[in-house]
């Protein structure tokens, strides 16, 4: 039986319109039905722009009637709430921004635009990309597919979930300290983190200025390598893009990884983590063995030191850049008597707890007497937490170990214990820390039927040797093939 229209990958879609089996209009009608039915239980999206998506379509149509080939001509996508899009309000999973409409789109989002990508919708997001199970929007809390109870991991949980619900071909997310690999982890799709500066973060609202990075989580590798082609490169708009040349990464899924040296860090299985996890991604290294790769086990001493520092430098920096949040120029404003009282009610009325609590944090490790203790320090421990990384990645050409210490856990469970709900990313914060990037793949289901992932690690622009890895991984096993199933469609 052939597959829904809203069950294919991206290369299969393009494949089908492509050949005239279905048209774009076609596509995107059978994605948004899919969400209509599905949607009310799993709450991926915040804002649905079906109007939009079907306009966008109709000129996908027209374009490839005219002889256009554009890589991504007609494919659905989820964009998370934190990505700029003009004339389409962009919340960031707060009330402070609850009507804000920006005058602008994100590069990341422009570029898949003028590529042919049809916007489906904004999806939720943790306030402010600040939490690591979309628990923390100021909306709603989004539900895993596989299990309604349980979290789809954060921030970028809405696109995660929007995926693995096939609500969306693809999603593009954001990650400061493991916000697309741990949703892609805990909903069984695959997430990619690309290197510092890789993308533009132009028109992304700004929570860790140094650590932020616009990411995607897709249905498979190959999608995901095609959407980073599209978006990727240097932009005149940010600072902070890398110049370098963009390559063709979907030329290095060979599916071969004979002469890969694959690292085992020594501080990535400890105690703590969930048995069925750990034994998930050791039967998956070896497979990458028996496959041709070498095995090499390496050490990054300095890893116990990554949670303490990333939660110092990323709430430094998102006191800092929260700070233009203050009921005068846009946003939400009390409307209280004084430029004081306005300012703090509107900030206190507006932000949720958890982006009160890093803010806080934040402001207090970077006043007078306590910035050479804290945040200076823990820049000092991050560039020898990075010095770690330079040296592993003399010996192997990948690092593989777990996303996530656990599967999915259920919705409510960590809500009053932040530094349990911290610990969530102890595994994924160093390649931010770091500059690198970082890809998850489903390598198996837990006792309980939940997905499991793999993390890949590479070098600063090591996107290809990670796809690389990741994708012969994929083709070798079935667990790509696997979707969820707990939504009753048309209930």
């Amino acid at each position: 039986m052939s597959k829904a229209l809203y069950a294919l990958t991206i290369h299969e879609a393009l494949a089908g319109m492509r050949r005239g089996a279905f048209s774009a209009v076609e596509l995107t009608q059978a994605l948004l039905e899919r969400i209509a039915q599905t949607d009310s239980q799993v709450k991926a999206y915040l804002t649905l722009t079906a109007e939009l998506a079907l306009e966008q379509a109709a000129a996908a149509d027209a374009r490839r009637a005219a002889g256009d080939d554009a890589p991504l001509l007609g494919i659905p996508m989820a964009i998370k709430d934190v990505l700029c899009t003009a004339g389409v309000r962009t919340t960031c999973g707060s009330r402070i921004l609850e009507n804000f409409t920006p005058p602008y789109t994100a590069t990341a989002v422009r570029r898949l635009a003028e590529a042919g990508m049809v916007m489906l919708g904004k999806t939720n997001t943790d306030e402010f990309a600040m939490g690591s199970s979309t628990e923390n929007s100021g909306y709603f809390t989004t539900h895993n597919p596989w299990d309604l109870e349980r979290v789809p991991g954060g921030s970028s949980g809405g696109s995660g979930a929007a995926v693995a619900a096939q609500e969306a071909l693809a999603a593009l997310g954001t990650d400061t300290g493991g916000s697309v690999r741990l949703p892609a982890a805990y909903c069984g799709v695959v997430g990619l983190k690309p290197s510092y500066g890789r993308v533009s973060r132009y028109g992304l609202v700004a929570y860790g200025s140094s650590l932020d990075q616009v990411g995607v989580l897709a249905k498979d590798v190959r999608d995901a390598a095609l959407i980073l082609s599209v978006m990727a490169g240097h932009d005149d708009h940010d600072s902070t893009s890398m110049p370098a040349p963009v390559p063709d990464y979907a030329a290095a899924l060979t599916g071969d990884v004979r002469g890969l040296r694959i690292g085992l860090p020594d501080e990535y299985f400890i105690a703590g983590v969930q048995p069925d996890v750990e034994a998930a991604v050791r039967q998956a290294i070896n497979l990458l063995g028996e496959m041709g790769a070498e095995i090499v086990r390496v050490s990054l001493p300095n890893t116990e030191k990554a949670l303490p520092v990333y939660y110092l430098v990323a709430t430094a920096e998102a006191s800092a850049n929260l700070s233009r949040f203050d009921g005068v120029r846009y946003g939400f404003s009390a409307g209280a008597g004084s430029i004081l009282e306005n300012y703090r009610e509107s900030r206190g009325q507006g932000f949720g707890a958890e982006v009160k609590r890093r803010i806080m944090l934040g402001t207090y490790v970077l006043s007078a007497g306590y910035y050479d203790a804290y945040y200076l320090k823990a820049q000092q421990v991050r560039t020898l937490i990075k010095q770690d990384f330079e040296a592993a990645f003399g010996q192997v050409d990948v690092i593989a170990c777990p996303v996530a210490p656990t599967t999915a856990f259920r919705i409510g469970e960590k809500a009053n214990d932040p530094l349990a709900m911290y610990l969530s990313d102890v595994f994924t914060i160093t390649p931010n820390l770091a500059g690198m990037c970082g890809a998850s793949v489903p390598c198996g289901f837990d006792a309980g039927g939940l997905p499991i992932g793999l993390q890949l690690m590479g070098p600063p622009l090591g996107e290809e040797v990670v796809l690389r890895t990741a994708h012969a991984y994929e083709q070798a096993t079935t667990w790509h093939t696997h979707w969820a199933q707990p939504v009753a469609v048309g209930a």
